[in-house]
């Protein structure tokens, strides 16, 4: 009885302090507060606010910080971030509140992005001034770039769903593709494609989700299937994610490459090398970044040949009289190239009729054997060469220990393994939010130094 009385003594006892006091040194939201200035939100919001009408509205810079606070630390919503920075003082005193100040109601920060936040490049804008600010501080590496993509599951009933025939999207590359196969048909004495061959178009059919139309419907395996988004980031060496692109679950990994880094270049400038898995294999991306003089770091392929049957690598190709050779020595010349940029080198049927090892070769039926190359494909080839090197090992070790390890944080730490919202506008505006806080929380920590005990 007398321990119950103490503690309802002390539960009572007046005592000075301040929150300040309350809040540990070493905390992460102090070193967050010592390494960044806020203010330069006031000057991006500034065309958002009306100074003399109106009633008196929440600080733009507490709103950003709750938000803040609820993807350094994976809170599920901001409904529970509210209510968190009640009793919360490491909070309170992030967010410039004493104990008596009142924390400003969930739905504030919906109707902000509703009516005066929403169709804004603000999220991003504060992402940018973030890795500006990283930058300055010589914290960014951006000599080497590592890329790669992750799924979010949507926040969508996979049975609700209806099917539709849509238009398949159009590649970024694909009006340069098209004038290289022009070029090269040309140069073999081929008419060029005129440009209705190229623009006709081509349709798919999809499941289309009815609770979040924005979302793609995603399948890893026969386990896995569900809406996803697709979260697109680039990181540099040190881990800090130099920039983002959200899309739906079902859009491949290498249609976002060019218009990531092309995103990455306006804010870091060009790197001297990319790693990315062998998702982003592919001609088209080979080709953009020798062009560019940017170094690829791809990892090894296996061929996609059938078990049991010769691989392309053992026909070899003659450059300079631009034909195939079979193991056999026969030869396979060039016929056409195809609207989708491959050249086609065609076999002799009636040497191949008894050739001993017609059986391994081809299955067609009238004893042909066909060998497609890409317009591009020296880009390839010279890319597989890199991956021999030294240099191209080191870099792409190195892929593991960022990107992927930006996107496992991410997932564990920020709440980004799936999704509350809906929309592809919102997603953005999540994904520029939690990239944001995993960079202002990786700089904090390492511009943190230990105050000096008294």
């Amino acid at each position: 009885m007398k321990m119950l009385k103490r503690e309802q003594e002390q539960r009572q006892a007046i005592e000075m302090l301040c929150v300040d006091m309350l809040v540990p040194k070493d905390h992460l939201l102090r070193k967050i507060d010592a390494a960044v200035d806020f203010t330069h939100i006031y000057d991006l919001v500034e065309d958002l606010y009306c100074e003399d009408n109106g009633r008196p509205s929440c600080d733009p810079v507490v709103l950003f910080k709750l938000v803040l606070i609820q993807h350094l630390f994976g809170i599920r919503s901001l409904r529970q971030t509210m209510k968190d920075a009640e009793v919360n003082v490491a909070y309170r005193w992030f967010l410039g509140f004493g104990f008596h100040d009142k924390v400003p109601h969930f739905s504030t920060f919906g109707k902000n992005y509703e009516h005066r936040f929403k169709d804004t490049d603000l999220f991003e804008q504060i992402f940018c001034e973030i890795l500006h600010q990283a930058a300055n501080k010589k914290l960014i590496k951006p000599e080497h770039v590592f890329i790669d993509s992750t799924h979010v599951k949507a926040s969508a009933n996979k049975r609700k769903f209806e099917k539709k025939v849509v238009r398949k999207e159009t590649k970024a590359y694909q009006e340069r593709l098209n004038l290289e196969i022009n070029r090269d048909r040309e140069e073999h004495g081929k008419k060029p494609f005129p440009p209705d061959k190229f623009e006709k178009e081509e349709r798919k059919e999809i499941k289309e989700s009815t609770t979040d139309p924005d979302s793609g419907y995603y399948v890893k395996d026969e386990r896995t299937k569900q809406f996803a988004y697709s979260f697109h980031a680039a990181s540099d060496r040190n881990g800090f994610v130099l920039e983002t692109i959200v899309t739906p679950g079902n859009i491949h990994d290498s249609t976002m490459f060019e218009p990531l880094m092309e995103k990455v270049m306006e804010n870091t400038g060009r790197p001297s090398a990319v790693a990315a898995d062998a998702g982003y294999k592919t001609p088209a991306i080979a080709q953009y970044l020798l062009e560019k003089e940017i170094r690829p770091a791809f990892p090894y392929t296996r061929p996609k040949t059938k078990d049991g049957f010769l691989k392309k690598t053992e026909f070899i190709y003659d450059e300079y009289y631009d034909c195939y050779l079979c193991p056999r020595g026969q030869e396979l010349p060039y016929r056409t190239t195809t609207k989708e940029g491959y050249r086609q080198y065609v076999s002799n049927p009636l040497h191949c009729k008894d050739c001993p090892f017609l059986s391994r070769c081809t299955q067609s039926k009238n004893h042909q054997k066909v060998i497609q190359r890409h317009v591009w494909e020296e880009h390839m080839e010279e890319a597989d060469h890199l991956r021999h090197t030294e240099e191209n090992k080191i870099i792409y070790a190195r892929r593991k220990e960022t990107i992927e390890r930006v996107f496992a944080d991410a997932k564990e730490k920020h709440g980004m393994r799936w999704t509350t919202l809906r929309g592809i506008e919102k997603l953005s505006m999540q994904a520029m939010l939690t990239f944001a806080a995993m960079n202002l929380k990786k700089m904090a920590n390492w511009l943190w130094k230990t105050p000096k005990m008294a």
